[in-house]
C-alpha cells in the first residue's frame, strides 16, 4: 500500500492547477475510480446515519468532526465545514436542543465557548462507530495499520489539494448550502 504514483510530466487541466490527465495511468484511473466509489458510500453511509440520528446531513458533519477532533471553537469548525459562523450557531443550537452536544467555556480564554459532544451524543455515536467498523470486515486485521496509514495519507492529500481547488478561480457562482 505504500507504493505512490509519480507523474514526471502530467497533462494538467486548465481550470485547476495540478489536475492530471488519468488516460495516462491506467492503475491511477482505477485508484481514483475505487476512491470516488468509497467516498459515495460515505456520503451515503452519513445520509443514513443523519436519518437514523433524526439530524440534517449538515448537523451528522458537525457531530463527526466533533467525534474525531474533540472539542471545537464555533469558528474553527465553520471553517472546517466551509459554512459561515451563523450557519454554524443555527445548527450547534438544534443540535444542543437535540441533547447531541455542549457549549463549554474554554479553560484557556474566558471570552470563548468550545463545542463537544455531550454525553448523550458520545453514547449514540459509539454505536454508530461500531457499524463504521464493518467497513473492514474483509480485511485481514494485520493489514489494518497499513491500511489505516494509508487512509491517512489519502485524507491529508485530499485536504490540501481541496484548498488547491478551493481557491481556484470558476466561472460558476458557489452555490447556497442547504441545511
Amino acid at each position: 500500500m505504500s507504493s505512490t504514483h509519480q507523474h514526471e510530466n502530467p497533462t494538467r487541466t486548465a481550470a485547476v492547477p495540478g489536475g492530471t490527465d488519468l488516460s495516462e495511468d491506467p492503475d491511477l484511473a482505477d485508484a481514483v475510480r475505487s476512491l470516488r466509489s468509497v467516498i459515495l458510500a460515505g456520503e451515503h453511509y452519513r445520509l443514513a446515519v443523519a436519518t437514523h440520528l433524526g439530524v440534517s446531513v449538515n448537523e451528522s458533519q458537525a457531530i463527526s468532526y466533533l467525534f474525531t477532533e474533540g472539542s471545537l471553537g464555533q469558528t474553527e469548525l465553520a471553517q472546517r465545514m466551509n459554512l459561515t459562523t451563523s450557519t454554524v450557531t443555527g445548527l450547534l443550537d438544534r443540535l444542543e436542543r437535540r441533547g447531541l452536544t455542549q457549549r463549554v467555556a474554554d479553560p484557556y480564554d474566558r471570552r470563548r465557548s468550545t463545542v463537544q459532544l455531550s454525553e448523550r451524543g458520545s453514547a449514540e455515536l459509539a454505536d454508530i462507530r461500531s457499524w463504521m467498523a464493518h467497513g473492514f470486515d474483509s480485511f485481514d486485521p494485520e493489514r489494518l495499520p497499513e491500511l489505516a496509514d494509508a487512509l491517512r495519507a489519502i485524507a491529508e492529500s485530499l485536504r490540501g489539494f481541496t484548498e488547491v481547488v478551493a481557491s481556484a478561480d470558476s466561472p460558476y457562482e458557489p452555490p447556497r448550502r442547504r441545511l
